[in-house]
């Protein structure tokens, strides 16, 4: 595959995950726009996470039915739409049922795009171009969050939404030209049996099983941690701006660069060694994500670790459930994302009860336990999480 074309798949698909994101770092600001208490306003990201679980439940298969370019315009499109309504949302009902149309849309495209980068690369380097990008999708994640703060500082929350709207717009005509034509699958499943077909796969599949639940516990982890860290760093004696809290996301892109040549170690045969690296430091980074309240710099290294074991694990994840099916890319990564997306829900709406009414610390042991739990689970699975 040229690697324009990689990097487009990872410029789009980095486009389409920030927009999920980008209320994490604005929940204080919505909090007092909306009159949404701070134990409470975790339900805003959880919305988002209603929607993508949504989106992986009925949009993403349809990658494996219909011709998948013509799919990703018209679900950006839809997504745009959504980006603006945000943007003019004078109620919470109204800012709830966006943000779920963000989460829907947001992750349609971009699961869609990664099932159809593995689909063009030929077998011998698709650990290469899903890691790449994943690799794309991570650095969105995070810098989603320094876009959010540095355009929410200069022209409010608002101002965000309507951003992210004319970037998901320029997107679209480079999507248009380059992407692959790929034929769909010539199985004309109808759509109720290709929805059906899903539970088929997840109870055959006990690979997918072992490392859906590893990324559920991985990613409620991840939640855990950025859901919350807009609370203590807005608030004395910190006081930092959205602008100052958004940049701690980018510390974790030098651990989201490493990490992406997790793939290429799959392709290789090291995936249960990446494995347990990506766990092992996710559970470390704890250690210093605690030490917050004596040291910045403590916060930053945990940021760089927790980074680098999630974005290690997860591209190692998508590389192995990859491995076979090549029919059925898109239903294999709704399924797997479907973990993803509950535990994100569950990390996001926990921490922000847990600090509310216990504070940063216990939010950091909460993380521990649940790294730690993952842990134990890939260490009593092992045997099973490896391809035939």
């Amino acid at each position: 595959m040229p690697r324009s074309l990689i990097v487009l798949f990872a410029i789009a698909s980095g486009l389409s995950v920030a927009n999920v994101y980008y209320a994490q770092p604005l929940l204080d600001a919505l909090s007092a726009d909306f009159g949404i208490s701070q134990a409470t306003v975790g339900g805003v990201v959880t919305a988002t996470q209603i929607g993508c679980a949504l989106a992986l439940l009925l949009l993403v298969p349809l990658g494996d039915r219909v011709e998948r370019r013509r799919l990703m315009i018209m679900q950006l499109m839809a997504l745009v739409t959504a980006l603006l309504i945000v943007s003019m949302a004078s109620s919470t009902p109204v800012l709830l049922m966006g943000m779920l149309a963000i989460g829907l849309l947001g992750t349609a495209m971009t699961q869609g795009l990664i099932a159809y980068a593995a689909s063009a690369a030929a077998s011998h380097e698709r650990g290469r171009v899903v890691g790449a990008t994943q690799g794309g999708v991570f650095i969105g994640l995070l810098l989603a969050r320094v876009f959010a703060g540095g355009v929410s500082d200069l022209a409010g929350w608002r101002g965000v939404y309507c951003g992210a709207a004319a970037l998901m717009v320029a997107t679209a005509l480079p999507l248009w030209l380059r992407l692959p034509a790929l034929p769909p699958s010539p199985q004309r499943i109808r759509y109720p049996q290709l929805i059906a077909s899903m539970l088929t796969l997840l109870q055959q599949d006990k690979l997918l099983q072992v490392r859906g639940m590893l990324a559920l516990l991985m990613f409620a982890a991840f939640n855990i941690f950025w859901s919350a860290l807009v609370l203590p760093l807005s608030a004395p004696p910190y006081g930092f701006s959205h602008t100052v809290i958004g940049a701690f996301g980018l510390v974790g892109v030098a651990g989201a660069l490493a990490a992406s040549h997790a793939g290429q170690w799959a392709d290789r045969g090291y995936a249960q060694r990446t494995s347990a690296f990506a766990l092992l430091t996710l559970l470390l980074a704890w250690w210093p994500l605690s030490l917050m309240d004596t040291s910045l710099w403590a916060l930053v290294v945990g940021i760089v670790l927790l980074d680098l074991g999630g974005q290690a694990l997860h591209v190692t994840n998508q590389s192995l459930i990859f491995h076979a099916r090549p029919e059925a890319h898109s239903r294999l990564v709704a399924l797997y994302m479907l973990f993803y997306a509950l535990g994100s829900g569950m990390g996001a709406f926990s921490t922000t009860l847990t600090y509310a009414h216990a504070g940063w610390q216990s939010v950091c042991l909460l993380g521990a336990a649940v790294s730690l739990l993952a842990l134990l689970l890939w260490w009593v699975t092992r045997r099973v999480a490896t391809p035939k």
